[in-house]
């Protein structure tokens, strides 16, 4: 069961080692932003996380949004880290400050449409499959770049990054995977860079890592 106190506490670990992280690197604390990741947990997660100083919240899929947002007391910029099917685009501009899985230019282009019927420029990051896992989307390294182009061309969105999950492997196996989403990113130069969850994040923030996504370290093994 969640309890206030130790998501707290949770956080409280969490940060000390962000900021362990940012002065090996030689980075400042306010250079990375961490993402608590709600999903699978309950509305409460959200307020407790909230509570406990988190400004930034994550989810997986637009449906949990819609069901948690309403059951939901405190403001945080909500954060779209799942894969979006197209045919959720107006869903997602309407619960999302920021849709950090854009995999291909279809959906950049239905999200931009969305966006400019809403009124809204919607902040988006581009999710790179940097591993070429074939069960994984994303897209490839070599799309890049004409990807950066096409999504900066659309007035409605604001290209703020790029985004990826790694291979699964030890924190420091990652660490190649965050070092080449660096070099794309930087490539493009960009300024956000999404990489880094529970069991990584502190190597990810070495790497150059503007925003983190933590949900097992802060609530706990999901059911």
């Amino acid at each position: 069961m969640l309890d206030l106190d130790a998501v707290r506490a949770n956080v409280a670990q969490v940060e000390a080692k962000i900021t362990a992280a940012c002065t090996r690197a030689g980075r400042k604390r306010d250079d990375v932003t961490l993402v608590a990741v709600t999903k699978t947990f309950p509305a409460i997660a959200v307020d407790y996380a909230v509570a406990a100083g988190i400004k930034d919240v994550g989810e997986n899929r637009v449906q949990e949004a819609r069901d948690k947002q309403p059951e939901t007391t405190a403001r945080a910029r909500w954060h779209l880290i799942g894969h979006l099917q197209s045919n959720k685009a107006k869903d997602a501009v309407r619960l999302f400050d920021a849709v950090d899985s854009v995999d291909s230019l279809a959906l950049a282009e239905k999200l931009a449409r969305a966006a400019e019927g809403a009124g809204k420029r919607q902040d988006v990051l581009l999710e790179v499959n940097i591993g070429r896992e074939e069960q994984k989307s994303g897209a490839l390294p070599e799309e890049v770049a004409g990807l950066v182009a096409a999504i900066g061309g659309l007035p409605a969105l604001h290209l703020r990054g790029l985004m990826s999950i790694p291979p699964v492997g030890t924190a420091e196996e990652t660490r190649r995977w965050f070092r080449e989403l660096r070099a794309l990113r930087d490539r493009h130069q960009l300024e956000q860079l999404s990489m880094g969850m529970s069991e990584d994040f502190e190597t990810a923030i070495e790497e150059g890592s503007t925003m983190v996504r933590v949900g097992r370290a802060i609530f706990g093994a999901r059911g």
